[in-house]
């Protein structure tokens, strides 16, 4: 059976106020082709189809029409309610689109959902827990337990709930589950608002142990994978929707399982969406003008910032908007401010966070494995014996 994976679609969303709707709309087309290509079996969904709990009727129109394509042939689709749904509008239309292959589940429910692939005749039994808000749980977190507490319970609740769909997994079917959680060491961006990520309202891997070959997982928009029994795999969003996602590479995720078999996984980039890029123009606004002039990142949506030694007129800030409909963001700097916000960034942040900041940016994001971080504090208390203090 092959499944493919996405999530985190945010139908809707804007940019500072510019629509997305026609990235939108390419992205579905291009998961459509995807889907027939690969010939799919089956489409998941994990969540946040939708940027609001009332999303505009574009967003909406959007989704039906890609629904509808995607099922053609008779490939079933199981969407789940993410934190950003709300749950009994993603659900509200599923006596019309039942008979079609389309699951949609906006509320936790007791029972696995069963589907069939038409082409090998595999059924497959999904676990399939929506956003799992306190208020969706049914459950009152105590008030009064420190953070550990509340996240022990917080996953012991929703593991209850994944054991529950799973006792109808069997050696015969293809056993899969899928929520919209934030899994403990996941990496999340900044457009994963408005949502906690951290605290209590985390889930640890265990609570997925439930003996699912492949766990597609929506909520962070890095397509990653994160430790636990199975493969456990956030497929991403499947466009950047803030600067803190800048230069990530956008897929959708391809399984390949049988029944009791190892899951194979391939990521499909997708070419769709403009890119969100930034630019740190330390020539100042000379500078910019020669990577407009140069057609620099020319379809981009573009964050500035420019160093300047003297303060920025209305008249360079509209010619700029005028040069480039894509600068979101122009954010001058001058040099007692980056001189100030470098002294404060180093007096705040603890050395080992330091190396990690200084890690990411040079992979473009990535989070350094703990023995790296070991190592290079084994490597600074070499060179520095007497214990003086470190400049980093």
């Amino acid at each position: 059976m092959r499944i493919l994976h996405t999530g985190d679609w945010h139908l809707g969303r804007t940019l500072e106020g510019r629509s997305r709707l026609a990235e939108q709309e390419h992205f579905l087309d291009e998961v459509v082709e995807l889907a027939k290509d690969q010939k799919a079996d089956l489409i998941l969904m994990a969540g946040d189809v939708y940027d609001s709990v009332n999303p505009p009727a574009a967003a909406e129109q959007l989704f039906y029409d890609a629904a509808a394509r995607l099922t053609e042939g008779g490939r079933p689709m199981v969407v789940i309610a993410g934190n950003h749904d709300q749950p009994e509008r993603v659900a509200s239309i599923t006596p019309l689109v039942l008979t079609r292959g389309i699951t949609l589940i906006g509320t936790p429910i007791a029972n696995a959902v069963t589907v069939s692939a038409a082409r090998t005749g595999e059924t497959a039994k999904i676990a399939a827990l929506p956003y799992p808000s306190e208020a969706r749980l049914n459950e009152l977190l105590s008030v009064d337990g420190d953070e550990d507490q509340l996240r022990r319970a917080y996953s012991e609740r929703v593991g209850k709930l994944m054991r529950m769909m799973a006792r109808e997994f069997s050696q015969q079917t293809v056993n899969l589950a899928m929520s919209h959680i934030y899994v403990l060491g996941g990496v999340e961006s900044d457009s994963e608002r408005p949502i906690q990520v951290g605290g209590a309202y985390t889930v640890d891997p265990s609570a997925l142990s439930v003996g699912a070959a492949y766990t597609a997982l929506g909520h962070l928009h890095r397509s990653q994978a994160v430790k636990g029994e199975g493969i456990i795999r956030y497929s991403g969003s499947p466009l950047a929707y803030s600067f803190s996602e800048a230069g990530q590479a956008k897929s959708v995720t391809m399984v390949d399982v049988s029944p009791g078999g190892v899951p194979v996984i391939e990521e499909l980039f997708l070419s769709s969406g403009r890119s969100l890029v930034r630019w740190k123009a330390k020539g100042g606004l000379e500078e910019v003008y020669q990577w407009l002039d140069e057609g620099r990142d020319p379809d981009a949506f573009i964050d500035l910032e420019v160093s300047l030694t003297e303060a920025m007129g209305l008249a360079d800030i509209q010619r700029l908007r005028k040069s480039r409909d894509g600068i979101v963001h122009i954010r001058p700097v001058y040099p007692e401010m980056e001189a100030l916000e470098l002294e404060n960034e180093r007096s705040r942040l603890p050395l080992p966070d330091l190396f990690r900041k200084f890690y990411q940016r040079q992979t473009g994001g990535a989070e350094p494995e703990d023995h790296l971080v070991d190592l290079f504090l084994e490597l600074v208390e070499e060179e520095e014996p007497d214990g003086s203090e470190v400049k980093a």
